[in-house]
């Protein structure tokens, strides 16, 4: 099943990753009202709408600032950059147990944007000044060298993250080696959504 591409999409029929898209039991239309209100904010922050990864990605200063997604039994505001984030208030949270930085604010109501826009709107703001800097977050010390665009698909998607970080070393490095072994970008982001199911599944990169 191919991700959709047009950001309307996404909003009135879900990202396309899995077979629920386009029906009432995709995350995506469930958590709608929740959804379209943090669209809102992200949009009255003055960042720019694309489509990455299958899911609403907000942008400014030609970086990635926060991306939208939704489970069954929440829906998620990630910013990109966590480590640079100061979460005065609290509300940042890891994507997973193995995750190294909280970076995601998660709802599981749909008037859950409403109650902490002005908490979102400062955190917008921070990472924007930080993108309008060029100041990024040092990576996280790991024996294995992960390339850019697998850091950047774990960052976007929680499910993929929270499963890749409890891959034994091995398998991890099974996958780094295979990418960084593609010299282009769109090769290495291609393989990236080939290994989705087998890093979901548990699996190295050479696991049937």
């Amino acid at each position: 099943m191919a991700m959709i591409t047009e950001i309307e999409d996404y909003f009135a029929r879900g990202c396309g990753r899995c077979d629920r898209f386009d029906t009432s039991d995709c995350s995506a239309r469930i958590w709608q009202p929740g959804l379209s209100l943090l669209r809102a904010i992200c949009r009255e922050a003055g960042l720019s709408e694309h489509v990455k990864w299958g899911h609403p990605c907000y942008m400014h200063a030609d970086r990635n600032i926060a991306i939208i997604g939704a489970f069954r039994g929440d829906f998620r505001l990630n910013f990109f950059n966590a480590g640079l984030m100061k979460d005065p208030e609290g509300v940042l949270e890891r994507q997973g147990p193995n995750t190294q930085t909280p970076g995601m604010i998660s709802f599981s109501s749909n008037d859950g944007p409403a109650r902490l826009a002005d908490t979102i709107k400062a955190y917008l703001e921070e990472a924007k000044s930080y993108a309008e800097a060029g100041i990024t977050a040092p990576k996280p010390s790991q024996s294995i060298e992960l390339p850019e665009e697998l850091l950047e698909a774990l960052d976007s998607d929680p499910e993929l993250a929270e499963a890749f970080h409890a891959l034994t070393p091995g398998r991890q490095k099974s996958y780094a080696i295979n990418l960084n072994g593609a010299k282009k970008t769109q090769t290495r982001i291609a393989r990236i959504e080939k290994f989705r199911p087998k890093i979901l599944a548990g699996k190295g990169a050479t696991e049937l």
